[in-house]
């Protein structure tokens, strides 16, 4: 009886040793588990380089100074901002302050910028966000395509530059703001503010306001353009509100296949050189459905522009919408088959303009300006060949060109200072083929009538105009022109 209890209790003792030892004892295949943050790979950046000190060449890109960094990159985040505007919440979006932008118009932000863009231009259909409720503060920079297809480049928020000459930093060139190099495919939208805050370079010396009787003084002159797109094609730029930019507002050099659209450009009218729009070596543009006030031309057309259609804009108090000027330091232009259509101009120095210099060549053709408004325009046609910022131009006996040029259905009033039609032609190159039909331009103040003003310029009125200009034009076509060796385009 002892044996058997003495090999129960044996047997219980090892039945408990049992199941304490597997209670402590951990295989080796689990003990390999352990918890590890997941890693981020991150993607090389590449700063970009600040603006050129000139115009980049268009044989090759601007250059690059700075020293690649590599540095993990946020990942793009479906879009749950509310202040993302009309980002897509298919499409990747690229938060600036998710790459470390402060937003409070203090801090500098450019490398954060720099940062996204080079994340994003990378990804197709991807969206470069710029927040609502945020000031963003950027240096002079250079924004360097290539784009994915459908990349867009949103602003919600507020992007500023250095407020003045003073705080321009003293390396970069103070010609030109933001650059957008090569960004083919690029959309350029939101309901965001773009202030170019211009103020101060307004008031440099050698601006034409700060001397006797619109002279200038001697000084430092050159201002940065706010936009500049250079060699890009497929561009959009949609929706977005730009003010008081130090010189031009928008600048497209060199690019094809544009769109802007549904833009607000707003300067003092006597802010001097800011253009809304200029366009240079620009062709199939389009222009549509935009607000522009400030002191220079709503619209500027300048040399190797072509194919630009310009709709439904309301343009003042301004210089009105342009062609030119051309041919300054006689050099050659090349302008041809613009349309000016459906648009109105209020309390502005001109209407429609066209501008060239004495001494020029080449040509200006296949212009209408049609279904035009005019507010208080002093000038609201006119054809200037005498072009000249200072009463020291000579004369000169080569002239760009201009020809082929209608107007269509201009009403409204106009400014008694100046006659309401003006066609100043070249003495040497008589302007030819000029059509006007249905023009009606009367007084702002009063009733009397002032008579156009014509010079060496050939064309026909269709129908009566008001004030008459029967009397005014040449009939017929030139027998100079036939002779000379024109140099049209």
């Amino acid at each position: 009886m002892e044996g058997r209890v003495l090999v129960l209790l044996q047997f219980s003792f090892f039945l408990i040793f049992s199941v304490i030892s597997s209670s402590l004892f951990v295989p080796p295949t689990l003990a390999r588990f352990h918890a590890h943050k997941p890693k981020h790979h991150g993607h090389e950046h590449h700063h970009i380089s600040i603006p050129p000190m000139a115009s980049p060449a268009p044989s090759s890109p601007p250059p690059d100074d700075s020293t690649p960094t590599t540095s993990p990159a946020p990942e793009p985040a479906s879009n749950q901002n509310p202040d993302a505007g009309n980002a897509s919440n298919s499409s990747p979006v690229f938060n600036v302050l998710s790459f470390g932008a402060v937003g409070d118009a203090i801090s500098d932000d450019t490398e954060a910028f720099k940062a996204a863009w080079d994340a994003a231009r990378l990804v197709e259909n991807a969206t470069l966000l710029v927040p609502g409720r945020y000031s963003f503060l950027l240096q002079p920079a250079i924004f360097t395509g290539p784009c994915q297809k459908g990349f867009t480049f949103q602003v919600e928020g507020t992007v500023v530059p250095p407020d003045g000459p003073e705080s321009w930093p003293q390396s970069n060139n103070k010609r030109q703001w933001l650059v957008f190099y090569r960004a083919d495919e690029m959309t350029l939208r939101g309901g965001g503010l773009i202030d170019g805050r211009g103020q101060k370079w307004w008031n440099l010396p050698c601006k034409p306001h700060r001397g006797v009787n619109g002279t200038t003084l001697p000084g430092p002159c050159d201002s940065p353009v706010a936009l500049r797109f250079f060699m890009s094609s497929n561009l959009t730029v949609r929706g977005l509100r730009i003010n008081n930019s130090p010189q031009f507002h928008f600048r497209f050099d060199n690019c094809r296949n544009v769109v802007v659209d549904s833009i607000t450009i707003n300067a003092p009218a006597l802010s001097p050189n800011t253009d809304g729009i200029h366009l240079e070596n620009t062709n199939n543009v389009g222009i549509y459905n935009s607000v522009i006030s400030n002191g220079d031309d709503c619209v500027s057309i300048g040399s190797g522009s072509y194919n630009v259609d310009i709709r439904n804009i309301t343009c003042g108090p301004s210089h009105g919408i342009s062609i030119g000027s051309l041919g300054n330091h006689n050099t050659r232009a090349c302008v041809y088959n613009i349309t000016v259509t459906k648009t109105t101009i209020r309390h502005s120095d001109n209407g429609v303009r066209i501008k060239t210099w004495q001494g020029g060549s080449g040509s200006v053709s296949g212009v209408t300006f049609s279904d035009i408004h005019m507010d208080a325009v002093r000038n609201p046609i006119i054809i200037d060949q005498y072009y000249c910022l200072t009463r020291a131009c000579s004369n000169q006996t080569s002239a760009v060109y201009v020809s082929d040029v209608a107007y269509l259905n201009v009403k409204g009033t106009y400014d008694v200072r100046s006659p309401p039609m003006q066609f100043a032609c070249s003495d040497a190159v008589p302007c030819t083929n000029l059509t006007l039909s249905d023009i009606e331009l009367l007084p702002a103040q009063g009733d009397l009538l002032r008579d156009p003003v014509c010079w060496n310029a050939y064309g026909d009125p269709e129908a009566l105009t008001i004030p008459p200009i029967n009397s005014c034009l040449l009939e017929g076509f030139p027998k100079s022109i036939m002779d000379a060796e024109v140099d049209k385009c």
